[in-house]
C-alpha cells in the first residue's frame, strides 16, 4: 500500500516521469543482488560503476544537458568557432537530485558490504520513492530506513501524536514565515536595480529566513507524516544560524546532503588522510559539487565555490593557526551569519548579473529606505512589515523550545500543551499563506 500510495503520489505530479524511479530502481536493485554474490573485486567495480553512471546519467541529462549545451555554445562564439548545439526541451522531474542520490547510497553501502542486498524489489523501490521524503528529502540511508520497511509498524496513538507535532510546526514554519517573507524578497531580488541599502538588507536576510523555514518547515512536514507511520526519518537541521563557523553551519544545515557527500565523495576522494595541499583541494571540490548539485547555473557553482573556499580557509587557521586572535562566541555566530547571508545572494539572485547588482546596491545607502518602501502597494508593505515579527517569533519559539522548565511544562501540562497547538493555528489561519504559487524552494533541485 506504501508503494503503491508512494507512486500515486509521483504520478500526481507528471505520470510519464515514473519510469525515472522504476528504471534506475531496477538496476540498482540487481547491482545489488549480483554485488553480494561477487567476490572479484574487478567485477564488483564494474556493477558499482553501473549503478552509479546510470543514476548519475539520468540526473546529468535531466538537470544539466541544457547548461552544457549552453556552456558550448557561449565558449564556440567566444572562439569564433561556426558550431552550434540545439538544447532539448526537458522538464527537470520533480526531486530528481534527492531520489537519486539515495538510490546510489544503497548501491555504495552493499559494494562496501555494510548491509546486504534487499531481496523484496517492492520494498527496495519503496524505500527509493518513500512518499514523505521523495521529492526534498531528507536523503535517507539504506541502514536507517530499510530495517524500518521491513518491520512496518501498526499506527500508534504516541507515533501520530509527534508526527502531528511536527506537521503543525512545519506548516507555521512553512506558510506563515517562509511565505510572508518571500513577498519582499521576491521584490526587491526580481527588481534588483530598484533597491538599495537597506531595503537589499532586509531582503537578503528575509531570504535567509525563508529558505531555513521553507526547507525546514518541508522537512519537519516529512518526517512528521512518517512519524505517524512509526517510521524515523534523519534530521534534516540543527538550528544552523547559530553556527559559529562554516564547517559547524554546514554541520547543522540540510544534514543528510552534507553527511551523504562527506561519505560518498569527500572521504573517497581522500579526506584529510592526504597532503595538506589535496585536503585543501578535497575541501573545495566536496562544496564545489553540493553547489553545482543545487542547479545547473553559475550562480550555484559561485555559491558553492564561496563555502568551498570558506571551509578550506577555516581548515588552514585550524591546523595552523594564521589569525592570532578567536572571536568570542557570539560574534563568532554574527560573523558566520553574516557571510552565510552574503553567499545566499547567489543563490537567490536570477544571475550573476543581478547578484553583483544586489551586492552592489547592498552598500549604497544615497537613497532613501522609506521612500522605496513607499512605491510598494498596500499589501506588499503590508507583508514586509510582517516580516520582522515573524522572525523574531521564530527564534523566541526556537530558543524558548531549549528552556528545560519550557519543555517540562509543554510535556506535562496539558493546558499549555493545546494553547501551543492552538496558538500555532491561530497563527496560520491569520497570516498563512495559502497559494497555489508558493512552492517549496527545494522542489526545482
Amino acid at each position: 500500500m506504501l508503494l503503491v500510495s508512494s507512486l500515486f503520489f509521483y504520478m500526481c505530479w507528471r505520470w510519464q516521469y515514473i519510469f525515472l524511479l522504476f528504471f534506475p530502481a531496477t538496476i540498482d536493485f540487481f547491482v545489488a543482488r549480483a554485488l553480494e554474490l561477487t567476490e572479484e573485486e574487478k567485477k564488483r567495480k564494474m556493477l558499482l560503476a553501473l549503478s552509479i553512471v546510470t543514476n548519475l546519467g539520468l540526473l546529468f541529462y535531466f538537470k544539466y544537458f541544457n547548461f552544457f549545451v549552453s556552456s558550448i555554445n557561449e565558449a564556440s562564439g567566444l572562439m569564433n568557432i561556426p558550431f552550434f548545439l540545439n538544447a532539448a526541451k526537458i522538464l527537470l522531474p520533480v526531486g530528481i537530485s534527492f531520489y537519486t542520490f539515495q538510490s546510489i547510497s544503497y548501491t555504495v553501502e552493499v559494494y562496501r558490504r555494510h548491509i546486504p542486498a534487499e531481496r523484496n524489489f517492492a520494498r527496495f523501490a519503496l524505500f527509493v520513492s518513500f512518499f514523505p521524503q521523495l521529492v526534498a528529502g531528507p536523503i535517507n540511508r539504506p541502514q536507517v530506513l530499510m530495517p524500518q520497511l521491513r518491520a512496518l509498524k501498526q499506527l500508534e496513538a504516541d507515533n501520530l501524536v509527534k508526527g502531528g507535532r511536527l506537521i503543525l510546526w512545519g506548516l507555521f514554519k512553512k506558510i506563515v514565515v517562509a511565505d510572508r517573507l518571500a513577498f519582499f524578497v521576491n521584490i526587491v531580488y526580481n527588481s534588483p536595480d530598484e533597491y538599495h541599502g537597506a531595503a537589499v538588507f532586509l531582503a537578503t536576510l528575509f531570504f535567509a529566513f525563508q529558505i531555513y523555514c521553507d526547507f525546514s518547515g518541508y522537512s519537519d512536514i516529512a518526517i512528521g507524516i512518517a512519524k505517524t507511520m512509526g517510521i524515523d526519518l534523519v534530521k534534516n537541521f540543527n538550528k544552523p544560524y547559530y553556527a559559529r563557523s562554516i564547517k559547524e553551519f554546514w554541520s547543522k544545515w540540510h544534514i543528510s546532503l552534507s553527511t551523504w557527500f562527506k561519505d560518498y565523495l569527500y572521504i573517497p576522494l581522500g579526506g584529510n588522510k592526504v597532503s595538506v595541499p589535496r585536503w585543501m583541494l578535497n575541501l573545495f571540490v566536496t562544496f564545489l559539487v553540493s553547489g553545482i548539485w543545487h542547479g545547473a547555473s553559475i550562480n550555484f557553482i559561485i555559491w558553492g565555490a564561496i563555502h568551498g573556499l570558506l571551509n578550506v580557509l577555516e581548515a588552514m587557521n585550524s591546523k595552523y593557526k594564521i589569525l592570532p586572535f578567536k572571536l568570542p562566541g557570539f560574534l563568532s555566530m554574527i560573523w558566520t551569519f553574516s557571510i552565510v547571508c552574503f553567499a545566499w545572494i547567489f543563490f537567490r539572485a536570477n544571475n550573476v548579473h543581478d547578484s553583483f547588482t544586489i551586492i552592489r546596491n547592498l552598500f549604497d545607502f544615497r537613497h532613501s529606505f522609506m521612500g522605496e518602501i513607499k512605491q510598494m502597494t498596500g499589501a506588499d508593505q503590508y507583508n514586509f512589515a510582517l516580516g520582522i515579527p515573524l522572525i523574531i517569533l521564530l527564534i523566541l519559539f526556537e530558543k524558548g523550545w531549549e528552556i528545560p522548565k519550557a519543555q517540562y511544562f509543554f510535556y506535562n501540562s496539558p493546558v499549555i500543551r493545546y494553547l501551543c497547538y492552538l496558538m500555532l493555528i491561530v497563527l496560520i489561519a491569520m497570516f498563512g499563506v495559502f497559494v497555489s504559487q508558493s512552492s517549496f524552494i527545494y522542489f526545482q533541485f
